[in-house]
């Protein structure tokens, strides 16, 4: 394992070093935000088919909307740690060569001054038609006393509801998000290719699949968990502690 001059375990990134990054729920959690999954399977008190299902938002639109209101007003009050400035700091660093992915909808990593990055799962603060092809666009409102409607659709004499950005249970990935890692893996800026994740569960597939995606491309693979993961196994390092402090030494970024 690569160390800094202290001993301390540090990922190798030199100027040919491309840095492909997947974040979970771990990292935020650390800001305070509790993971969407909770006890008994529930999520923060609703069953996942009430609230992340097509069929959920169906049969209860306006409790969807309330739940996701909720978030939207939690994940504003909470504010991006150290682990999420360091990967802003390493963007800055090395550019291109930096891809964040993360898992998390709740707008920390833009905060925190990612650009370079795909919302996997979609984002608290864009909204989109359920009906209509019209692009998802930027949204902090609570919807919390009705229902919203797409106004193009009532423009047109129809009448169809908005619905949260969000990649719910039974939903398929973005197939151009899926398409940008696989190429920025095998064929991205930089001789040699850095895999890290922070803060997942290593549960949810596709995305706990990145890890072979790398190794097969040639990579080096890092886990930096809080918490076992389900797929800890695959990696070739796994550091285990909280990323908010682990991360910007590891990253050789500092605070």
């Amino acid at each position: 394992m690569a160390v800094d001059s202290r001993g301390e375990p540090r990922i190798p990134i030199d100027e040919a070093t491309r840095v492909l990054v997947v974040t979970g729920a771990g990292i935020s959690a650390e800001s305070g935000l509790a993971t969407f999954r909770g006890a008994g399977g529930l999520w923060e008190g609703h069953r996942v088919e009430d609230v992340a299902t097509p069929e959920g938002f169906a049969a209860d639109s306006a409790l969807v909307w309330r739940f996701y209101s909720a978030r939207r007003t939690a994940a504003l009050a909470a504010q991006p740690n150290a682990a999420h400035r360091a990967l802003a700091a390493l963007e800055r660093r090395i550019g291109d060569r930096l891809l964040v992915v993360t898992q998390n909808v709740d707008g920390l990593h833009r905060r925190a001054g990612c650009e370079r990055l795909i919302e996997i799962h979609g984002s608290l603060f864009r909204t989109r038609c359920t009906h209509c092809t019209r692009p998802p666009f930027a949204d902090e409102a609570l919807h919390e006393a009705e229902v919203p409607a797409c106004e193009l659709c009532a423009g047109r004499g129809r009448r169809a509801y908005l619905r949260p950005d969000i990649v719910w249970f039974g939903e398929l990935l973005d197939s151009d998000h899926l398409g940008r890692v696989e190429a920025f893996a095998e064929q991205g800026p930089g001789r040699r290719l850095v895999f890290v994740a922070v803060g997942t569960s290593g549960n949810v597939w596709p995305v706990a699949g990145f890890v072979d995606l790398a190794a097969s491309a040639g990579g080096e693979t890092w886990l930096v968990n809080l918490d076992p993961a389900g797929n800890a196994w695959r990696f070739d390092r796994v550091v285990r502690g909280p990323a908010a402090e682990l991360l910007p030494g590891l990253l050789g970024v500092g605070e």
